[in-house]
């Protein structure tokens, strides 16, 4: 009893390490926050780094920043004040107006570069970051769009959109990206908002909105979604009064981050910090509020006029795993049923569409018992694709016409050359015994066997070479002689080659 409770426990350990080591993901906190003209002051610093203790993003992209000194001020007595360390500052760009900052952990991102995109008034920020876990880049647009209400304020909104979507349009299909800041927006029928939703032919630039709220958006029927103004009296810090109504401070997702992939929303996640939805036209910090503790209304109503916003993502941490059974024709005995040796394949998965592009590689060692490799992938999205496999001294074999849905469901996929020629694009596999082969005897690595790969495996044996993994053992055997003649000869013979879409 106590050897099969011990051989249990082995179990258990074992598959809890490879289910660490194929699947984990990294829940991340993103805030936006307008500091309300930062920099650096006493009483602000109490009141944000509160706030910062509380919401504890993992990172923070700041509005209404002024200078350097300002970054240097938040990252001391603000963001590290209670943890010294534990956040790091990204490059600050010194533009006109007031500015935009970012600060994130750096135990979980390095920070990669901050580009700023100028337009008419306040700069765009786009900061660049790399989860360090996953190896995922993220990148946060950093807006302050135009403050006003009338006709020439939303034609400059448009206008400063219009530049943003300039950079996000050229991003491949499927990059992850958001925009998050201070909109300054009104209503969803505003040309700026319905420029940043737009739905273009040819590239995917545009933002999805996690909320749906069609129309004005400083009714009391959104008052939960709303972000300014935290007080209804004049603080002297030249904050907007008149009580939480406008829904100005937002986070807008690319389409790629609303799929399944690398860096996904985690959807409901958007929420105003300290809004409770009962604080319509009202002070935050009117008690009581039912979101936040009152000491941090308190430093939310006392700190700036904007409330911070943050949204959740997923950061997939984890190897996609491809379970390939193949047979190398050389290698296998048909009386054993066995391989020679255990041996090394490097899989390419490609596009299935043309021009069928490369977009992950992974080497195992093929079990000479089972036949089964375990590859792993780390670039990989759910999709279709052909499976390529390439020995060092065999052809190169693609999996059947049309590609393989790979990953959507789960992040295994099992594929086998070995049960019929049809598994391999063009029928292009060998049956020995009942099962189907790789073809072997493409030394020099061309595409084809032919008379300079059995000149190689003929000068080889005639030298009587011997030894590990020689490129014209064919049977590996560790001894090149007739059989591996015999090999190349044949298929020589016979015109084989890699055949491809």
């Amino acid at each position: 009893m106590k050897n099969i409770s011990s051989v249990i426990f082995a179990l258990i350990i074992l598959f809890s390490f490879i289910s660490d080591k194929t699947y984990s993901q990294d829940t991340v906190k993103i805030m936006t926050y307008n500091l309300l003209n930062y920099n650096g002051s006493i009483v602000k610093d109490q009141n944000f780094r509160k706030t910062v203790k509380y919401v504890n993003p993992d990172i923070l992209v700041c509005e209404e920043v002024i200078s350097q000194s300002a970054v240097n001020n938040m990252l001391a007595n603000i963001m590290n004040f209670y943890t010294p360390g534990i956040y790091s500052a990204g490059t600050f760009l010194n533009g006109p107006d007031t500015d935009n900052s970012v600060f994130y952990k750096s135990s979980k991102f390095i920070f990669l570069y901050n580009q700023a995109i100028p337009t008419t008034l306040r700069t765009i920020n786009l900061f660049v970051l790399k989860h360090i876990a996953s190896g995922d880049t993220i990148r946060l647009f950093a807006v302050h769009l135009k403050a006003g209400n009338n006709s020439g304020d939303s034609t400059q909104r448009l206008s400063e959109v219009n530049t943003l979507r300039t950079v996000t349009n050229v991003y491949p299909a499927g990059t992850e990206f958001a925009v998050m800041g201070d909109f300054n927006i009104y209503r969803s029928t505003e040309p700026a908002y319905q420029k940043l939703l737009q739905i273009q032919s040819g590239n995917e630039g545009h933002f999805t909105d996690p909320l749906s709220m069609p129309g004005l958006w400083n009714q009391a029927a959104f008052a939960q979604y709303h972000t300014q103004s935290t007080r209804t009296r004049n603080l002297n810090d030249s904050g907007a009064t008149g009580g939480l109504d406008d829904r100005f401070d937002m986070i807008l997702n690319s389409k790629g981050l609303n799929k399944e992939g690398k860096i996904k929303y985690i959807p409901g996640s958007l929420k105003p910090i300290g809004n409770d939805g009962s604080h319509y036209n009202d002070s935050i910090n009117k008690r009581p509020n039912s979101s936040v503790p009152d000491s941090i209304s308190d430093a939310l109503y006392y700190g700036s006029d904007h409330l911070p916003v943050v949204s959740l993502y997923k950061f997939d941490n984890y190897n996609k795993i491809l379970y390939l059974t193949s047979l190398l024709e050389g290698s296998y005995n048909t009386v054993t049923n066995r391989l020679s040796r255990r041996d090394t394949i490097t899989v390419y998965l490609r596009n299935a569409v043309s021009p069928y592009q490369k977009t992950d590689s992974a080497k195992a060692v093929i079990d000479s018992v089972n036949f089964m490799g375990q590859f792993s992938f780390t670039n990989t999205l759910p999709g279709s694709y052909y499976i390529v496999a390439d020995h060092f001294n065999s052809i190169e074999t693609w999996s059947r016409s049309g590609g393989e849905n790979m990953f959507s469901g789960s992040q295994n996929y099992s594929y086998d050359f070995t049960s019929g020629a049809s598994k391999a694009f063009g029928n292009n596999l060998v049956l020995k015994g009942t099962k189907y082969c790789i073809y072997s005897g493409d030394t020099n690595k061309d595409g084809v066997v032919d008379a300079s790969d059995l000149s190689a495996v003929d000068n080889d044996a005639l030298s009587g070479y011997s030894g590990r993994f020689l490129i014209s053992d064919l049977n590996c055997d560790d001894v090149v002689d007739g059989a591996d003649i015999s090999v190349a000869d044949n298929n020589s013979f016979a015109n084989v080659s890699s055949v491809k879409p």
